[in-house]
Parts: structure tokens; sequence; C-alpha cells
């Protein structure tokens, strides 16, 4: 059969305008539990056969650490998984014209049930738990990533891209010297991301891209892509993209934040209420008070290495206690000061290593607990938030990744919309990362200790 032939077997419109945009393959792409962009390039020839049959995997991909070791799968022999292309998220890719992108949902292959272990099912079955109340989030996310440039004089092999002091808010060549972020930006509109602007961050050689809210699957599925591309595009011109909490001793993290808002049916936003305390609506402070009450075990998710945590300092804009505030940058909670259609809560949790949907998942989790709980926020913060009373601050947000692990498994709430088997096989992965951090020799003990002691 004909290539032609095949593809007009298909009943989806965008597989047949595939082969007259002159796409010669469609790139098969899913998170792994790490949020990695997994996947299989295959010819378009074949890509109908993929859409009725999936294209098969071996399940261990979900338990190989980021070390590359495989950690489980061998007492059950290495089964497969199956992939399912989600003809929705289809888009051709502009720095490369004859390929084609496509995310899939992962399934088992007997049952054709959702793969238990698959992040982006985690966060459909969250999603439609929200249906029995009539609402429907809207997320925008905001990821900022820093870009080294290869230095063979630096231990690392590779320094800050653009190193100048005082970067921030700045675009052009003095902050972009290779026009890498610019190309990133002309990349994520083609790739219809909702990109609205990009510059330069507070960090030396940091960045982020500003990209439009959506509902909570399109954002997320959103969020993935535009890590892949920052990843793949850095790398296309010899640069290396990290969305590591803490990549310098010397400099600012780099953050992964949630913009959260929901409307009814209608689309209405209903965050807002003139008559209420702040002009919070009582739904939107019982999200608020979800939020901050698995706060501790949503941790692990937001911040998922032991880099993350060199990032919780409580000098930096970023959250160490369970609290909230208006317009407040150092809170776990922001609510912006916008009302209308622009209500919202910012979730200021994570960082930017975070897998998207694990994130939104137990965000979304808690905060819908809050809601079904009908649960009260404290009291926001205000002012300069390290001066106020201890007791005004809340509970302390976990310091380490081990200790953060251990709140995930004491929160029933969290653990039950993730599911068993996910939370089992996350637990999995990361413990022998764990083992080798706490084994491994470093630069700064070396340093500090061998000339004196």
């Amino acid at each position: 059969m004909s290539q032609e032939a095949e593809l007009d077997t298909q009943t989806h419109a965008g597989l047949t305008s595939l082969l007259e945009q002159g796409i010669r393959a469609v790139r098969l792409q899913y998170p792994d539990l790490h949020g990695i962009c997994r996947g299989k390039e295959i010819p378009l020839a074949s890509f109908p056969a993929a859409v009725d049959d999936g294209i098969g995997f071996v399940a261990a991909i979900m338990t190989v650490d980021l070390a590359h070791n495989v950690v489980a799968g061998f007492e059950q022999g290495f089964p497969d998984l199956l992939a399912r292309p989600d003809l929705d998220t289809l888009v051709t890719l502009p720095w490369e014209p004859d390929v084609a992108a496509c995310i899939a949902d992962l399934e088992d292959p007997v049952t054709h049930a959702p793969y238990p272990v698959d992040s982006r099912a985690a966060l459909k079955r969250v999603l439609a738990d929200f249906t029995e109340t009539g609402l429907a989030p809207i997320i925008g996310p905001e990821l900022e990533f820093c870009l080294c440039e290869p230095d063979s004089g630096n231990p690392r092999g590779w320094r800050p891209y653009a190193s100048q002091d005082s970067g921030v808010y700045t675009v052009g060549a003095v902050a972009d010297p290779q026009g890498a972020l610019s190309a990133m930006l002309d990349a994520a509109v083609a790739l219809r991301l909702g990109a609205i602007a990009a510059a330069h961050e507070y960090g030396r050689s940091q960045y982020e891209i500003n990209i439009r809210q959506s509902p909570a699957l399109d954002s997320a599925d959103r969020a993935f892509r535009y890590k892949a591309m920052v990843k793949e595009l850095a790398a296309r011109t010899g640069l290396r993209a990290t969305f590591m909490g803490k990549p310098f001793n010397d400099d600012e993290g780099s953050g992964f934040h949630l913009h959260i808002s929901l409307v009814d049916r209608e689309g209405a936003n209903v965050g807002e209420d003139p008559d209420a305390p702040d002009g919070l609506a009582p739904v939107l402070r019982h999200f608020i008070a979800g939020v901050i009450a698995h706060a501790p075990a949503m941790m692990p998710l937001f911040n998922p290495t032991v880099n993350a945590y060199r990032r919780l300092n409580p000098e930096a804009l970023v959250p160490t206690r369970c609290c909230w505030g208006h317009d407040h940058r150092m809170a776990l909670v922001r609510a912006p000061k916008e009302r209308g259609l622009a209500t919202r809560l910012e979730v200021r949790l994570g960082d930017g290593t975070a897998n998207p949907y694990l994130a939104y998942a137990v965000a979304l989790a808690g905060g819908l607990d809050g809601i079904r709980r009908e649960l009260e926020p404290p009291e926001p913060v205000a002012g300069f938030i390290y001066e106020l009373p201890d007791e005004a601050l809340g509970e302390h947000l976990p310091s380490n990744f081990e200790a953060a692990l251990a709140e995930l498994e004491r929160d029933p709430v969290i653990v039950d919309a993730l599911g068993d088997g996910l939370v089992d096989a996350f637990r999995t992965i990361k413990a022998p990362e764990l083992e080798r951090f706490n084994a491994w020799v470093t630069d700064w003990e070396f340093e500090e200790y061998s000339a004196r002691l």
C-alpha cells in the first residue's frame, strides 16, 4: 500500500495534512517520572498503525534513574507498556520542518487501561475528580532555566552563557549574545505554546519565556513541550540548558510557579467575590487552604532532586513555610491583586526540574481537598516574612529531599491522587540517587578539610 493510501485510511484529517506539508516522520513523546521527554521517531507511513495499535516500550523506562541505571523491573521480566498518540497534540516542529511531534498516553498492552505510572494519566484522574464540583482549573506555568556554554578551563566543563551581573529584564545581544533566547521565543510561538514574552531573569544566564494560561491538561502539555524545546534548541547550538533549581553556588535558583484560576461550566472565573474578605470567593480560599495543608507532601513532586533544596534559602524569593499572602513573593501561595477575569492564585513551591504533570496533579489534588472539606486558610502574611512571629508563618516545609519523601508517604490524599504504583515507582528511582549523593565526596569537602585535617 502506498504512503498516501495508508494515510487516507485514517479518519483524522490531521494525518493526511501531514503528507501535504512534507512531513517525513512523527516524534512520539511522553514524560518519564523525571519529566524527561522519551519516545520514538516514527516514519510517516507507519504512523497510522501507531495510532491504531500503539507503540510498545519496555516498561522499565519508568524505573531508570538519572544515572542510567534500571533499578526495578527485573522481578517481572521487563514487560511492555503501550504508547498511544493523542492526535489532539499533533504539531510540526519549526526547527525541523519535515518532522511532527505528538504526545502519547500510556496504557496496559492487554487491558488498554491507563498505565498506572503515567504522569499524564495521573493528572487526568485528578481533573476527572474536578467534574463533580462543576469547576475546571486554568493554569499558566512559569518556568525559569539557565543556559551554559562550554568552558574547557572550568572543572565542570561549563560556564554561564551570558555571565554579566544585573542582566534582569534585559534583551538583545548583551543579555543573549548568540540570539539563543530569541530563537527559542520564535520556536515557542510557532509550536503554539502560547508564548507571550521572553527576557533575561535575575540570575546570570537565567531566562524565562512567559506562557499564557489554558485548561490544565493543555497547559501541562505545553509546559512539557516547552522544557523539551528549550533543551533541544540549546543542544543544537552547542549550549546546555538546565532547569536545575540551583546550578551555581553564587547565583540565583530557577523556579517553577503555577498561576491557577477556577472557572465554571460556562468558563466564568469564580475566584472573585467583592463581598468576601479580600475580594476572594470562598471556593478560592478553600483551594488555597488545601494547597497549604498538603504542601509538605507536594514538595518531592515540585522539588524532585537533592539539588532542588539548595534553592530553599529564607533570604530568596522562595517559600520555606506553609503560608500565603496578597501579592507576596516570599509566601508559598501568592494571591495577586488583580480581580475579575484575572483572579487567581500562584503556587510558588517548585523548581524547574519538576515533571509538570506531577506538579499540576498534586497542586490540584491538594486544592480540591480544600474545596471538598471547605478548609479555611490562615491569616495572610504581610511585610518582611522572616521578621514576623513564628506562629504567624505556619508549618516549615521540608528542607531536604529525604524529609520531603517522608511527608509524601504520610499524606493519603496526595498518594491516592497519584496512585500507589506511581508513588512506589517514584521512590524506587529516587532511592539510588539519594544513596549516590550521600556517599559522594564533594569538592567542598576536599577544599574544606584536606589541607588542615
